[in-house]
């Protein structure tokens, strides 16, 4: 048996009972040599918003639902005859960038974690940018841009602004960590001798990490200020240290089987391309080069470019928990379905900015082309089109810096289970659009990567050794210049979007200053302001 357990920190869609965002601890229990799904637990974990674009989670709460999710697990393995001693490896995916520090004395977190949506570092970046040489451009040694997305900025934040942090830093006792890192030091002793590490696909979303090297940047860590003593020891995403750790986009990608060059996946809106080369690719197009995974201590690393979405599934769920316009994700399907057309509406749901390809933190979520004969139909299509856009941007990117022209796409997670949504993305993308029969493959990747470290073996990843998944294929179903015309009329959409948001200081004729406003509030006039503060606000 492999035990996997997943803190899961995202969009996600097709879970009716799930929020706009949504964290879960999920334990899934696999069979090493089927990778049959036996048993699971999952319980949700609160979030917390203190001001608008914060977004924090309680460490404490997340151990507790682990340790709840352990149990709940046990009990119905052994309900179902299974003997837990059975059990050979246990690992551990999170979504990657979510930050906390915590005292490696008390063993108590100094601060909640701070998640990858969390938007309180956006002057922080725009700072940075503005004196960094080629401003928003991926850094080399990184493969990433400067975004309120990694965890450096949020870490910068913490030193700077809670003093138990900072006090911590000075007195030696701080220790960083992404999700993976807490609960693997957590489970494996904490302060009496737990294991302070992370596995390098967790690293490379920090901004502290050398993706060429492949360990601490030590230029990097001082351009943030950031102590090297605090960050976890970095190893291999597939090895034996108490526990297994792999980011979650990279445990799909194993569990895609993404094995080869130019194969690609999609989860929740996050997009990943393999590249076999061991060097990595940097991106010119607005991607993100970060580690695939690096399964085995003395095993190379390999490369992937990523388009990472903030907000893709997720736009279904704001639909409904915010607007309240339908009842469940299930009747944002059948409306849509019910149309068949957007009717000239057109989504664009940047609500935290638009991150791949754009990487534009002032952008807003927009809603365009409405007319009199716009009904809540069309506006789910247009819902349901704005994530295959989003999608088709990014492997238009992926097609220019890579020179693979991509044939399929596979998915996975809970979106699959929308089919209509399925067809608009092929009919979108205008490749065949592959699903698995199981659709949670960042936890099978999880277990294969946990089951194949050395001195576990209980899984090969051989490629002639996997078991074939049953898979649907959604093949396009429009003519090209029609998705064409839509894809054009999308990105006519999204530069309406742009520049809407700033946090530099603005004077009005008066003298009077604004900052961190929407830019149409001053540019509309006086009249239109208060009607625009209004419809905007409500």
């Amino acid at each position: 048996c492999r035990f996997y357990l997943q803190p899961l920190s995202g969009p996600l869609l097709g879970t009716p009972s799930v929020l706009s965002i949504v964290s879960f601890s999920t334990l899934q229990v696999f069979n090493a040599k089927t990778a049959e799904l036996l048993s699971h637990h999952q319980v949700e974990i609160k979030q917390s918003f203190p001001k608008e674009g914060w977004v924090e989670e309680d460490p404490r709460e997340i151990l507790q639902s682990v340790y709840e999710c352990m149990e709940r697990t046990c009990e119905k393995l052994t309900q179902l005859n299974i003997d837990i001693s059975n059990i050979k490896a246990i690992g551990v995916t999170n979504q990657r960038e979510t930050t906390l520090v915590w005292d490696k004395e008390t063993g108590e977190p100094l601060y909640n974690a701070i998640v990858w949506l969390d938007l309180r570092t956006q002057s922080t970046v725009e700072r940075l940018i503005n004196k960094t040489p080629g401003r928003n451009k991926n850094h080399l040694k990184t493969g990433l841009p400067i975004s309120t997305y990694f965890s450096a900025v949020k870490l910068r934040w913490l030193v700077d602004n809670v003093l138990e942090v900072h006090e911590a830093v000075q007195s030696h006792r701080a220790m960083f960590g992404t999700i993976d890192s807490w609960l693997i030091w957590c489970l494996t002793g904490g302060r009496n001798g737990g294991v302070h590490c992370t596995d390098v696909t967790n690293a490379s979303r920090t901004m502290l990490f050398n993706i060429h090297t492949m360990d601490w940047d030590p230029e990097l860590c001082k351009y943030f200020d950031i102590p090297m003593e605090i960050l976890p020891k970095v190893r291999s995403s597939s090895e034996i240290y108490g526990l297994m750790c792999l980011g979650d986009q990279s445990a799909a990608l194993v569990g895609q089987m993404c094995f080869q060059d130019g194969h690609a996946k999609n989860t929740a809106g996050l997009i990943a391309l393999l590249s076999l080369s061991f060097q990595p690719v940097m991106s010119d197009h607005g991607l993100l080069t970060t580690v695939a995974y690096k399964l085995g201590r003395d095993k190379p690393a390999y490369y992937a470019l990523e388009g990472s979405v903030a907000i893709a599934g997720a736009v279904v769920q704001w639909l409904k928990d915010n607007l309240g316009i339908v009842q469940s994700s299930v009747e944002i399907e059948n409306l849509a379905a019910a149309v068949g057309t957007s009717y000239g509406c057109y989504f664009v749901p940047a609500f935290s900015g638009l991150y791949a390809p754009y990487w534009e933190p002032s952008a807003r979520g927009i809603i365009c082309g409405l007319t009199q004969f716009t009904n809540r139909s069309h506006l789910a299509f247009a819902a349901l089109e704005a994530v295959c856009f989003q999608t088709r941007e990014i492997l238009d990117a992926m097609n220019q810096d890579s020179g693979i022209p991509l044939t399929q796409l596979q998915v996975d997670g809970g979106m699959t289970s929308n089919r209509l949504l399925m067809q608009l993305q092929a009919d979108i993308l205008c490749i065949p659009v592959v699903k698995p029969s199981m659709p949670e493959t960042t936890a099978l990747g999880a277990a294969m990567a946990a089951g194949a470290a050395e001195g576990v073996s209980v899984w090969s990843l051989k490629p002639e050794d996997l078991t074939a998944v049953t898979c649907e294929k959604f093949e396009p179903q429009i003519n090209p210049e029609e998705s064409e015309f839509r894809y054009a009329r999308w990105k006519k959409a999204v530069q309406k979007a742009m520049n809407w948001e700033t946090t530099e200081p603005v004077a009005n004729g008066n003298g009077i200053i604004f900052s961190s406003v929407p830019l149409g509030f001053y540019i509309l006039g006086s009249m239109f302001m208060l009607i625009g503060a209004k419809y905007i606000a409500g």
